[in-house]
């Protein structure tokens, strides 16, 4: 996990490369840790807001399928969308 800031906003950043064969066994890793590091941010640093970040590649494909996108609005999660080779960061989506 990454901390930085954003403007006036303190985020921190976990990044998922979603390497594996099967994007679903990463999908719920990547689920367990937001939670887990949500709750420590919660008791740690209540200010700072957590994003999972994920290759575009992956949220182009995997994370348009409909189960992934309610996962994603029932725990309001937020996503930063980047391209790997580049590291640019493409999309900040809360």
């Amino acid at each position: 996990m990454i901390a930085a800031e954003r403007g006036n906003e303190k985020i921190a950043i976990e990044i998922k490369s979603f390497s594996d064969d099967s994007p679903v066994p990463a999908f719920h890793e990547a689920m367990g840790q937001y939670d887990n590091y949500l709750i420590a941010l919660e008791d740690e640093e209540p200010d700072r807001m957590l994003f999972l970040a994920i290759p575009d590649c992956v949220y182009e494909g995997f994370f348009q399928e409909p189960f992934v996108q309610k996962v994603i609005a029932r725990k309001a999660i937020k996503l930063i969308v980047y391209q790997p080779q580049t590291e640019e960061l493409l999309l900040w989506k809360r």
